[in-house]
């Protein structure tokens, strides 16, 4: 990690964002000792942003390929190559007197032709490891940044992402799980030669597991340091915005109550 830029994002954020949280990171790794190791749950499903958003609080925390109580968690995060069986019926009507329906596609021949368009990753290391900004390492190099936060602070990241791009599309919004917003497609993003920051967690099955009225914005690492380097010169010294940061610290006070 690059300990300049960690503290020098740490005091933009400070100085730009008013108090709002720091954002996460995952990267990979074969070390052990890395972050708390998430056991699967003894019975039943387990969405894994239920772990994943615990790290907003300042818990560091490691999945393997055994963590994982959710097909799609596994899938999404390189450990597992397949949807959970009968996938095309539970993300759409579902199977009378077996299967519960999403009904987030219309028909299971919808979903079928989806899911030959879902890319796949495939973990590089044993280990995905998750931690808040401050808890960064020299040691450890981030594939991705994640920030899980309100409108008003979603609304600058995205503009930021935009500042110096020509294009229309500096960030996207796949539809996905919301394991895979965060996870699947800004790690491609990572790749790219136009890296793209995505902006996610729609996932109405997801969003229990974090707060109400919050949103991500996941961003590849190499596509972060660019954007960290636009700040001083961008928006976010605007009269425009420092009405929009009152706001969000406001929205800090009230969230901390």
């Amino acid at each position: 990690m690059d300990i300049k830029l960690k503290e020098r994002f740490t005091s933009l954020w400070t100085k730009y964002f008013n108090g709002a949280s720091l954002p996460i990171v995952f990267f990979y790794s074969d070390d052990n000792r890395t972050g708390q190791k998430v056991k699967p749950p003894k019975t039943g499903h387990r969405c894994v942003l239920s772990d994943i958003f615990k790290v907003t609080k300042g818990k560091s925390v490691s999945f393997d390929e055994h963590s994982f109580g959710c097909f799609g968690g596994k899938k999404y995060l390189g450990y597992g190559d397949s949807f959970m069986p009968d996938f095309e019926y539970f993300l759409s009507c579902g199977i009378p007197g077996k299967l519960e329906g999403e009904r987030y596609k219309k028909t299971p021949q919808l979903v079928k032709k989806f899911m030959k368009n879902v890319p796949s990753i495939k973990a590089p290391s044993k280990n995905i490891i998750f931690k808040r900004w401050d808890m960064l390492e020299l040691e450890d190099e981030p594939d991705v940044v994640i920030f899980f936060n309100y409108p008003d602070v979603i609304s600058g990241l995205f503009t930021l992402a935009n500042f110096d791009k020509e294009d229309l599309n500096g960030v996207i919004a796949p539809f996905g799980a919301g394991c895979a917003t965060i996870g699947l497609y800004p790690y491609m993003e990572k790749a790219s030669k136009d890296p793209k920051a995505v902006i996610g967690m729609f996932d109405v099955s997801a969003r229990p597991c974090i707060s109400s009225g919050m949103f991500s914005f996941a961003v590849p690492m190499n596509r972060f340091g660019e954007m960290v380097e636009n700040m001083e010169e961008s928006f976010l010294t605007t009269e425009s915005w420092s009405k929009v940061k009152k706001r969000i610290a406001n929205d800090v006070k009230i969230s901390k109550k």
